[in-house]
């Protein structure tokens, strides 16, 4: 008996092209084909009813869900809650990520996702270690007593985690973080991204020419672009070395400024969508602490007692749903912005990103409302409606 099934009676799109009255085949956890022919008796057949089968999402940066954030206590079960939370919003693979804290919890982090690795946790795929090594200046909602200077000792410990994780990135602010330091990160394997930070657009290309690939959530918490002062910001639209994450929920950019630096974006990196979730996603929860700190959740924004906004009330289908049809991007590039322009970030475009032979078999089944209906990770049905 054959190990294969075939997915069929939904529009397939596999990262560039739509394919009509076709079957995508999966065996083994992975894409086998499209195939419009007919299938060998031995095929088991699921029926969709419509709709639309679209690569598996991608969130680079996940601070938490379930009711958890990663900075609640680094484990692997707090992995494991994370991920789960993001299934139902056809995220597939993601970076659990920990906000700025300090050095006993982000060691914690990193053997927690040592520890998830190891254990194969569905939908981990590597960790985001989002600061201590920050802009005071542009701290956002990180606890400023906790931003400090990159010492050797940070330095080690995240080369030594890059050999032991899928991915690992880490988000700086380059004025604090020299380029050696930065080429010594990328060098052994780590993704630098560049954020909450004020630096000058020649600092930030400085530290492109250092190996830094990416920038965190485009333009929050960064210098933004002036008419003599490009700043971060002008970097990232300008350099078509680094790539950036964008949170698309209309509280934390405006539509305006988003059209205007989708369409402005030097490539061949690209702009992507991120959910910068908290724990808020998947519960009913109206507030919780990070640092010590309330954060309170009401009318899609999560904030402090300031009025700050503290990472995103977001999941990845609403960011599509927004990009498509509040800004009017084409369906096609709101996808890619959710799959693989976050692959190739990330470098893993090999093997995610594209439903096409030989890629990991993440799939998503969206109804005409771009509703999730159902979600296959690895091949394996991980949430059905």
């Amino acid at each position: 008996m054959s190990t294969a099934y075939a997915l069929t009676g939904a529009e397939i799109f596999d990262g560039a092209n739509w394919h009509s009255d076709a079957a995508l085949v999966i065996d083994k956890g992975v894409v086998s084909s499209i195939s419009d022919a007919a299938l060998p008796d031995d095929i088991r057949r699921v029926e969709l009813d419509g709709g639309k089968l679209v690569p598996g999402f991608i969130d680079i940066q996940v601070n938490g869900g379930g009711g958890v954030l990663l900075n609640d206590g680094p484990s692997v079960d707090v992995i494991r809650t994370i991920c789960d939370a993001h299934f139902a919003f056809g995220t597939t693979a993601l970076l659990p990520t920990l906000i700025t804290d300090t050095p006993e919890i982000t060691a914690a982090a990193l053997n927690a996702g040592k520890a998830a690795a190891l254990d194969k946790v569905t939908g981990f795929i590597g960790l985001h270690i989002e600061g201590p090594h920050l802009s005071v200046s542009h701290k956002g909602t990180h606890d400023p007593k906790l931003i400090r200077p990159m010492e050797d000792a940070d330095l080690v410990a995240l080369i030594e985690a890059a050999q032991q994780l899928p991915v690992l990135l880490t988000t700086v602010a380059p004025e604090t973080v020299p380029a050696d330091k930065i080429k010594a990160l990328t060098d052994a394997g780590v993704i630098v991204s560049l954020g909450h930070s004020g630096a000058s657009y020649e600092v930030a290309l400085a530290a492109t020419e250092a190996g830094a690939t990416m920038a965190t959530h485009l333009f929050n918490a960064m210098s933004q672009l002036g008419h003599r002062s490009p700043g971060v910001v002008g970097a990232v639209l300008q350099s078509g070395e680094l790539s950036a994450g964008l949170i698309a929920d209309g509280f934390h950019v405006d539509m305006a400024s988003m059209a205007i630096a989708i369409r402005a974006k030097q490539g061949p990196s690209r702009i992507f969508l991120v959910t910068d979730a908290m724990s808020t996603i998947g519960t009913d929860i109206t507030s919780f602490t990070l640092n010590g700190r309330r954060i309170t959740r009401a009318g899609g924004r999560l904030t402090l007692d300031d009025g700050t906004l503290a990472g995103a009330d977001l999941d990845m289908i609403s960011a599509v749903r927004f990009v498509h049809n509040e800004l009017g991007l084409p369906l096609e590039e709101a996808l890619r912005m959710a799959s693989l322009y976050p692959a190739e970030s990330l470098r893993i475009d090999h093997h995610y990103g594209r439903l096409l032979p030989g890629y990991i078999a993440n799939i998503v089944h969206l109804d005409d409302r771009l509703d999730v209906n159902q979600v296959w990770i690895d091949g394996d049905l991980h949430y059905a409606r």
